[in-house]
């Protein structure tokens, strides 16, 4: 019997990674594995921010959200002149881009799938200046380009998946219950933990590729550190922001590590315009960009295992 479970976990597994298509992450040339299009998601996407912004309330500052849309204009350039500047330039070719501040004392901000950026209010007193802005716009927008919703998303595709397909598996094969729900509780548990906005480790990625696209766009990248020093101070205030992000200190210490890179694309310091990907890494993405994600019902999964 155990070699039975073995081989179900395996023909689970195995049916998993065929319905999906692995990509690339700009920058860092991290492999990652989608189950889901750059379609569904943008579709997806724009609903929500089309119901987010009928119903938010724009800020009545001018200047503050001219702030805004100046950094943000910088950010987007800087971000097309690297895709251009590798030959990746359809990678974005979905993506209209927008800036709007809302007024919400919340101290947050996001990018969404498209290039849909908000700010909120409660926010700026700890960016404090237009650098700090463009390190957390720098930010939102990585985890946007690097597909970090997509290979969240498809992490909770798995997951839900490999529930109903194991368990109506092993109680097909006649297993007890206490096995089938120990299975469940296992693959429940892995989607709890994986269901934060975003890991730990997109953001640590999304901080890399942040603050690079802030030295692109012609900010200091050094005003990371006391922007995350300030936010910090403030944590319990806001402390669900925090709530998948890298401690304070690991997330000051992997900054500092990659300060000496990003300063070099920051204009004053650096020759360099924009980040070239090797010749492998660039290969890789227009291998990709020829593929397409098969969407694949739980339906599917039931009669492929059967």
């Amino acid at each position: 019997m155990n070699k039975v479970k073995i081989l179900l976990f395996s023909l689970v597994t195995t049916l998993l990674v065929a319905c999906g298509t692995t990509r690339t992450v700009p920058i860092t040339g991290r492999h990652q594995s989608l189950m889901v299009s750059d379609e569904q998601v943008l579709s997806l996407s724009n609903q929500e921010y089309r119901k987010f912004i009928a119903s938010a309330k724009l800020s009545s500052n001018a200047n503050q959200t001219a702030m805004v849309k100046r950094v943000g204009h910088k950010l987007a350039n800087a971000v097309e002149t690297f895709f251009r500047t590798n030959g990746l330039s359809n990678e974005l070719s979905h993506y209209s881009w927008e800036f709007n501040l809302v007024a919400d004392k919340q101290v947050n901000a996001f990018c969404m799938p498209g290039g849909k950026i908000v700010v909120y209010e409660g926010l700026l007193p700890y960016t404090q200046n237009e650098a700090a802005l463009a390190v957390v716009l720098g930010h939102e927008i990585a985890h946007a380009v690097a597909r970090h919703s997509a290979e969240q998303m498809s992490a909770q595709i798995r997951n839900n998946v490999g529930v109903q397909v194991l368990g109506g598996a092993l109680g097909a094969m006649g297993v007890g219950s206490t096995t089938t729900q120990l299975a469940q509780i296992v693959a429940q548990q892995g989607l709890q933990f994986r269901s934060l906005k975003y890991s730990r480790a997109h953001e640590t990625e999304a901080d890399k590729m942040g603050i690079i696209f802030a030295a692109m766009a012609g900010y200091d990248p050094r005003e990371a550190i006391p922007f995350w020093k300030r936010m910090s101070s403030g944590q319990q205030a806001h402390s669900d922001m925090f709530s998948s992000h890298p401690s304070d200190s690991k997330r000051i210490a992997a900054l500092e590590r990659e300060m000496p890179t990003a300063l070099t694309y920051y204009h004053g310091h650096g020759k360099t315009a924009a980040p070239v990907l090797k010749k492998s890494t660039k290969q890789r993405f227009k291998s990709q960009s020829n593929s397409n994600v098969k969407s694949v019902s739980v339906s599917d999964l039931y009669k492929n295992a059967q």
